[in-house]
């Protein structure tokens, strides 16, 4: 049974040559206004300025009372650097915020009122979602029976720490992140979600690439993951969606 008390947090951020963007990252942990117990940066190996500017904030967490570690080894991707992120972490909850994006300076403060008041294993919110060309919109979190990644937002993710030593990322391809949401979701485990922002999403990455063919063959993989985890054949109409979307509408 989940005990309703104030949580501990231990907040994950993986980077590589990052340089242009982790300090908002490691500061949107810094600022909060509910502190995590333990902020651990995962680099792999990064060649540019990442760990120096990482490594200025040392003493500043120091002063808050924060563990604060850097780590930089080879790494097998994103999801490897993750897991090893989670073997560290000792908090109640986990969040996970990448090196691209940062939190709302009350987003601990939010999640932990929701644990106190609810409880949960799996936790999400809204997200606000930042385009190249200056613009943005808010990507709304939902939970309901039909299974689609729009309605999910890994940035605002915290899952209980024992749920993590279960259920870890399979290191597979781009969508493990969606994979691991979509077993959790399988094994039943307590949901809450908050209709408040309480992350920034770079729309940069990998997975928002407008090329069609690399477009058809995320959508390959996520239909794989969907079968996988025992969804009717009737998804390949939703990854096809999902790259159509983002596509027309960045």
């Amino acid at each position: 049974m989940i005990k309703k008390t104030e949580p501990s947090f231990s907040i994950i951020t993986v980077t590589y040559n990052s340089s242009q963007t982790v300090a908002q990252a490691i500061e949107s942990v810094l600022n909060q206004t509910y502190l995590p117990k333990e902020y651990f940066i995962i680099d792999g190996l990064s060649t540019d300025d990442t760990l120096q500017i990482a490594r200025q904030y040392e003493q500043a967490f120091f002063e808050k009372g924060v563990r604060y570690q850097i780590s930089s080894e080879k790494d097998y991707g994103i999801y490897d650097a993750m897991n090893k992120g989670i073997a560290k972490a000792s908090g109640d909850l986990i969040g996970m915020i990448n090196s691209d994006d940062w939190y709302e300076p009350d987003a601990l403060k939010i999640v932990a009122a929701v644990y106190m008041e609810k409880g949960f294993d799996l936790f999400f919110a809204d997200l606000k979602m930042h385009r190249q060309n200056g613009t943005s919109f808010i990507k709304l979190a939902k939970n309901r029976a039909y299974a689609t990644s729009r309605d999910w937002n890994h940035p605002t993710t915290f899952v209980r720490k024992e749920l993590y030593q279960t259920y870890q990322y399979r290191c597979e391809t781009i969508h493990d992140d969606y994979d691991l949401i979509l077993r959790l979701k399988k094994a039943g485990v307590h949901i809450e979600i908050e209709h408040q922002v309480l992350a920034n999403f770079r729309m940069n990455g990998t997975s928002h690439d407008k090329n069609i063919k690399n477009a058809m063959k995320r959508v390959g993989i996520k239909y794989k993951i969907y079968r996988q985890n025992g969804y009717s054949r009737w998804y390949l109409v939703e990854c096809l969606a999902m790259e159509l979307a983002k596509l027309i509408a960045g």
